[in-house]
């Protein structure tokens, strides 16, 4: 998502790098290809002419500063109305008020508004509540089906609905419920229709009468664009939503929901699904969607996903073993899980300032994904005692591993190889030496083609993501080199004379 709008948001400001000076000229023309970018995102025309027009008038004129650059200086204007447009501040659910608070989940039929209800039920528990479902639809029988399944998953409480049964009636009784059970938060999942119609808004009217909700939630398929912000304008109008749930922003959604609906309706977006499972949701933050769609990435998202990832314990106990170049390969394959659980390679240098541009000078080369399951398939075809002892692994083994990975034993050889560099590179590191950090393993980085991706050494201050990392050339990518040319050069003479003094 915001791929073709950041490529195109980028090209317009480097229209202007080389002016000396902010004119109307220069950004007339910059803003033209904003204007288009925007457009092409699918975002509302209403919205795109008020924000073009902001940023044209806080442009304007403006002198140049010997530190930033006119493109510089026109994307901190774009930055920042860019987070005034996605909402300004992070919006988090309003929980006050005497509890159990209830939540109403409202939206069209098909939109995810059954499996998001289970998603921050989910998210509301990792957040110290206790959440009761309560499954409202009893015009698809499928609909309280689901989320009895979802919340038998969850292990969490769910209101015995049934067809039957008059949804108003059902969400009084399910908040008497929810208090004799004592938990705090109620999600009612209501019904949903095909389009916006009448019976439906009436009853979402009843509902919202009978239990005053502290929260009532749209949720809306990103994939639909403006059609999903006209749709949420219907919801507003009608009951009053108070924040929006975007689904599916994992997807080919070109950003133009995301972008619009506070500018329409006045309310935020406060989550974002991101995927199919349970755990895929996040809290909407407008300043980090701003740098993702300027290129500026997005370390705070990276950062909390690998501590979400990384016990502090393992850490330190990973620390350690390196330390001690006790590090082995079943830690390594420990370790592989867990940056692949933050998503893909390609989706986690988005998240890195100055790396989102990487997959396009790669041209046709693969993010090493396809590397690092076969590493994972060398790895799982070891026996326990060879993942601990690498050392044991003779010819005989090396054919065995390569005929039950699918791989040659000349790559098998070439992992144990340089793991083994890499382990003697890792005490040293760990120890306080310098030297330099080795090529790691394909897999591990440095695949063919990569032009230069080098080893996936540790994602520094994120737990010890050991096995993640470095690309040549880049700040803080490899290990430095122990010492200069001249410094070898007069340590191998001074060997030197040292072995001829002993001859004599």
């Amino acid at each position: 998502m915001f791929e073709s709008l950041s490529d195109r948001l980028s090209g317009a400001l480097r229209s202007i790098s080389g002016s000396a000076k902010l004119d109307d000229k220069n950004i007339q023309d910059a803003l033209r290809e904003v204007r288009l970018a925007l457009l092409e995102a699918d975002v509302h025309f209403k919205v795109v002419k008020d924000f073009t027009d902001t940023v044209r008038e806080r442009a304007l004129g403006q002198e140049v500063t010997r530190t930033l650059t006119p493109a510089q200086q026109v994307l901190s204007i774009v930055r920042e109305e860019l987070i005034t447009l996605l909402g300004g501040e992070t919006a988090g659910l309003d929980l006050s008020g005497k509890s159990p608070r209830c939540i109403m989940m409202v939206g069209l039929q098909g939109s995810g508004k059954t499996t998001s209800t289970a998603k921050i039920a989910n998210w509301l528990r990792e957040n110290n509540h206790k959440p009761y479902l309560v499954p409202v639809d009893v015009y698809r029988p499928a609909a309280i089906d689901q989320l009895t399944t979802l919340a038998k998953q969850l292990d969490m409480p769910v209101y015995p609905s049934t067809t039957a049964m008059n949804p108003v009636d059902i969400a009084a009784g399910a908040v008497e419920a929810a208090a004799i059970a004592g938990c705090d938060v109620v999600l009612l999942d209501t019904a949903g229709r095909l389009h916006v119609d009448a019976p439906l808004m009436q009853e979402l009217q009843a509902i919202k009468a009978k239990v005053s909700p502290r929260e009532i939630l749209f949720v809306a398929d990103a994939m639909t664009g403006q059609d999903a912000v006209t749709v949420a304008e219907a919801f507003n109008e009608s009951i009053g939503i108070s924040g929006v749930v975007l689904t599916k922003m994992d997807g080919d959604a070109r950003g133009g929901a995301a972008l619009s609906i506070k500018s329409v309706t006045g309310a935020n977006v406060k989550f974002v699904g991101v995927g199919e499972k349970i755990s895929d949701l996040e809290p909407f933050h407008p300043d980090r969607v701003a740098g993702r769609i300027l290129g500026m990435g997005d370390m705070l998202t990276l950062i909390e996903k690998a501590q979400a990832s990384i016990e502090e314990g393992d850490a330190e106990e990973l620390a350690r073993k390196m330390q001690k170049a006790e590090f082995d390969l079943e830690d390594f394959r420990t370790q592989m899980k867990r940056v692949k659980s933050l998503g893909s390679l390609e989706g986690l240098l988005k998240l890195i300032p100055g790396m989102s541009g990487l997959r396009q000078k790669l041209g046709n080369a693969s993010i090493p994904e396809k590397e690092m399951a076969r590493t994972e398939a060398i790895i799982n075809s070891m026996t326990p005692l060879e993942r601990q002892q690498p050392k044991i692994i003779n010819a005989s083994r090396r054919q065995r591993i390569a005929a039950g990975s699918g791989t040659s034993v000349a790559q098998v050889n070439q992992l144990l190889k340089q793991f083994e560099a890499m382990r003697g590179m890792m005490k040293n590191a760990m120890g306080g030496k310098r030297g330099g950090m080795p090529r790691m393993p394909m897999g591990m980085g440095g695949p063919a083609g990569l032009g230069g991706l080098g080893g996936m050494g540790g994602l520094g201050g994120m737990g010890g993501l050991a096995g993640m990392g470095g690309m040549d050339g880049l700040p803080g990518a490899g290990m430095p080199t122990g010492l200069s040319k001249a410094a070898q050069k007069k340590k191998r003479e001074k060997r030197k004379a040292e072995r001829k003094r002993k001859k004599r």
